[in-house]
């Protein structure tokens, strides 16, 4: 039987963090995943923003972490040359009653620690980026773009650096607490295997609740309900008419339907919420219709034919489509009563920008368990 300090369970960017960070502290520290290579499902289908930290509820998991998170991923970068632009954010409002809510998102920011929202009126936004519609806008200069490829491939080189390693095509069957840790069953490539585990850190994302019930003895009662959440993008052809990321006012449990570039300078528009029973990726063909009706609000010259289905990403979402806030839930023998086990479930939004932090929180836990 192997044995190894610490198992992580999942290699997308946040399980890649934690793998980073625990391999400074720790000699023997193993991550798996069961897809063919790191960050295939969540991590590599989303936005690639760095988001700034301005609306989520103060003292929240995800108000300290995003922010925390955000000033650690901007160094990490520049500190290991991977690509990023603090291209900065426009969030636009069109009417009283939007700029009502760009009023109150100012007082949420700074409570969350970011003070650099500056108000934007009608004339200085048609200077700035003349193919927006809005009535005001709050511009946030933190907010900025990366490559979340180069970034994970960044982290697990750090890790392996840290003689930890990472083995693919490899699913966690069933987890067992004994003294001093966990027995766990792996089923790697269609092999059975046994590995014995000091900490176990469940970071499976989509499939986190489902992992949470193959551990014997955890309490079912405190295992979340997970919703997963589709989002599709489009992309957009030709030159950007815009110079920055262009946001409506959050909507529909997300953070609505975004004008956002990635590091080459494409354009594309996206997500939407879509709430799902089954994995899958699919683009439903209605769809443009609803893209072209929102977009047009704030970027009215859009060519319809100009814009082209993408891809789609799944969110791990722990709030159904009409809950209020939920916040990310990083769960430790305190609540599961397992000693060397923790769980995170919900790490949706901002978990790409909060990772360096959601890594260094898990660290500290650990100290204690």
């Amino acid at each position: 039987m192997d044995n190894v300090d610490v198992l992580i369970v999942g290699a997308g960017v946040i399980g890649l963090a934690i793998t980073a960070k625990l391999s400074q502290q720790f000699d023997d520290v193993l991550v798996i995943d069961k897809n063919s290579s790191f960050g295939e499902e969540t991590s590599s289908r989303n936005s690639e923003v760095i988001h700034a930290g301005i609306y989520y509820p103060q003292n929240s998991l995800k108000a300290k972490l995003c922010v925390r998170g955000k000033k650690m991923l901007y160094h990490y970068c520049q500190e290991r040359h991977i690509p990023v632009n603090k291209i900065g954010k426009l969030l636009v409002a069109h009417g009283k009653q939007e700029e009502a809510f760009l009023k109150q998102t100012i007082i949420s920011a700074k409570n969350n620690g970011v003070d650099d929202l500056t108000w934007l009126d009608q004339a200085t936004l048609a200077k700035l980026e003349p193919d927006l519609r809005a009535s005001a806008a709050l511009h946030s200069p933190s907010t900025g773009i990366i490559d979340s490829h180069a970034y994970m491939q960044s982290l697990l080189a750090q890790a392996e650096q840290n003689d930890a390693m990472f083995v693919a095509q490899t699913k966690m069957i069933s987890a067992t607490p004994k003294q001093g840790g966990f027995e766990v069953s792996l089923d790697s490539q269609g092999e059975l295997l046994t590995i014995q585990c000091k900490y176990l850190i469940n970071c499976a994302g989509l499939h986190s609740v489902a992992l949470a019930h193959t551990i014997n003895g955890m309490d079912k009662s405190v295992i979340p309900e997970l919703h997963w959440c589709r989002g599709h993008y489009f992309s957009y052809q030709g030159k950007s008419p815009f110079k920055q990321l262009i946001y409506p006012i959050p909507r529909d449990n997300g953070l609505g339907i975004h004008a956002s570039l990635d590091m080459g300078g494409q354009l594309k528009f996206g997500p939407d919420t879509q709430y799902i029973e089954h994995l899958d990726y699919n683009f439903p063909e209605q769809l443009k219709d609803k893209f072209i009706k929102q977009i047009s609000q704030y970027f009215p010259t859009l060519s319809a034919d100009k814009l082209q289905p993408s891809y789609a990403g799944i969110r791990p979402k722990l709030q159904a489509a009409d809950d209020p806030f939920k916040d990310f839930v990083i769960q430790t023998s305190e609540i599961h009563h397992l000693n060397g086990l923790v769980n995170l479930f919900g790490i949706d939004s901002p978990g790409l920008t909060s990772s360096l932090a959601i890594a260094d929180y898990v660290f500290q836990k650990l100290k204690f368990v």
